[in-house]
Parts: C-alpha cells; sequence; structure tokens
C-alpha cells in the first residue's frame, strides 16, 4: 500500500496551484528517478473564478473576447495538461494528485479511469447515478442519451515519466452560468450539471470533501498522511 500526502488548500489563486503543482511534480519525479518512487501528493481546492485551456485546445472554445474576462471577474490560462478549455470556480473540487504511477502499478489510461469511479462512488452516496461515456473522458449524467447528456466531472492531466499533476473539477454548488462562456471541454452539444442543481439543494462541501478523499483511498489502496484538513 502507498502512502499519500494530503493536502487542504482551500480557496488558491490558479497559478499559484499551479506553481506548487509544478514544485511538488518535480520533487515527486527527482525522487522517483533516484530510486525512491513512494512519494505521492494529493491536493484539493477552490479556486476563484478561471479559465484553463490544455494543449490540444482551441481558442475558439473560448466564446467571449479576453477583454470581456474582467468583467465577469475571471482569469484564462494556457496550461500543459490535456484536453480542451474548461472553467474552475468557487463551490467546484478541483483535486490534484501528484502519483507516481507506476508504484501504484497503473497506465495513464487505468489512472484516468480510477479518477472517473472515484467521483462516481462519491454520487453514488448521494444517490446520483452517474457513468462514463464512450470517447470522452469525465463523468456524466444520462450519458447516450441524446439531449440529456451532462457533465459533472471533468478530467484533465499531464503525465510525465508516469508521474503526474493536473487532475479533476468536481462540480458540487458551483455557478453554471460561466460555463455558457465556453464550449466546456470543447463540446457544443452537451450539458454541464452540479450536485446542487440535481439534488436541488446546497451541498456541504466539507462533507462532500470528506467523501471523496474516502473513495479516493479506497480506489487508489493507499493510506493518506494528512498535511492540512479536510
Amino acid at each position: 500500500m502507498q502512502n499519500v500526502k494530503f493536502h487542504d488548500l482551500g480557496t488558491v489563486d490558479y497559478k499559484e496551484a499551479w506553481d506548487y503543482q509544478e514544485k511538488l511534480f518535480d520533487e515527486v519525479t527527482k525522487r522517483k528517478l533516484n530510486g525512491d518512487g513512494k512519494l505521492h501528493y494529493l491536493l484539493f481546492c477552490e479556486h476563484p473564478h478561471v479559465y484553463t485551456l490544455g494543449k490540444s485546445g482551441e481558442n475558439a472554445n473560448l466564446l467571449i473576447p479576453e477583454e470581456m474576462l474582467k468583467r465577469i471577474n475571471a482569469s484564462f490560462y494556457h496550461i500543459n495538461r490535456g484536453g480542451d478549455i474548461t472553467y474552475h470556480g468557487p463551490g467546484q473540487i478541483v483535486a490534484y494528485p501528484i502519483f507516481n504511477l507506476e508504484a501504484f502499478g497503473l497506465t495513464l489510461k487505468s489512472y484516468i479511469h480510477l479518477l472517473e469511479q472515484v467521483v462516481i462512488d462519491c454520487l453514488q452516496e448521494y444517490g446520483i447515478v452517474a457513468d462514463r461515456l464512450e470517447g470522452a473522458t469525465g463523468v456524466w449524467l444520462d450519458p447516450g442519451v441524446k439531449g440529456r447528456e451532462r457533465k459533472i466531472c471533468a478530467i484533465g492531466v499531464r503525465a510525465s515519466r508516469f508521474v503526474t499533476m493536473h487532475g479533476l473539477a468536481f462540480n458540487v454548488n458551483t455557478n453554471l452560468d460561466y460555463f455558457r462562456y465556453i464550449n466546456p471541454c470543447g463540446f457544443i452539444d452537451k450539458g454541464v450539471t452540479s450536485m446542487q442543481v440535481e439534488l436541488n439543494r446546497q451541498l456541504d462541501m466539507e462533507e462532500v470533501k470528506a467523501k471523496l478523499l474516502n473513495h479516493f483511498t479506497h480506489r487508489f489502496h493507499f493510506a493518506c498522511n494528512r498535511v492540512g484538513t479536510v
């Protein structure tokens, strides 16, 4: 069983969290190259309003001119993960695992599959039935039901030397209006949703975080060393 250092960063600026991820990613990679592959981190946080565009993304999927971002109090970053454009903001749990996949015995494909499963398991506790959508990453409600497909969790990762960074964005009490300004993950024919919308009530963020962390430890089979609190 692996040991993972867990840190809940609270609400943190996107660039600050990205820089911190890069620092931890470099540390984990360096340790791995020196023969110690047992160092892993898991970060939870929320971000102020921000749009991020992955390496394979299209600028056209940001549907407003960049000068309008100030008016909606949002920032915008081109980043080094896979995937297209997504939104992060208050009421959304963002999870950043910095894992050495070889120590877990995982391929990148099986790693992403487990990230999806963690969220599917968490939603099941609240009576929300979610699944995967063929040909797309993330967690979806009513996948395959034309006109009803809606994403509740986006996933975009970077991996180098089988060490990961970036991760998942899980809509809990998220203001979905901000998704109107993008084609989420490049899709123009599918919707987005949140736990709040599906359950018609506001969720306790700390409770959802605790459940999500529990499902991380269960699915990835690790012991959690809490640097911060959840």
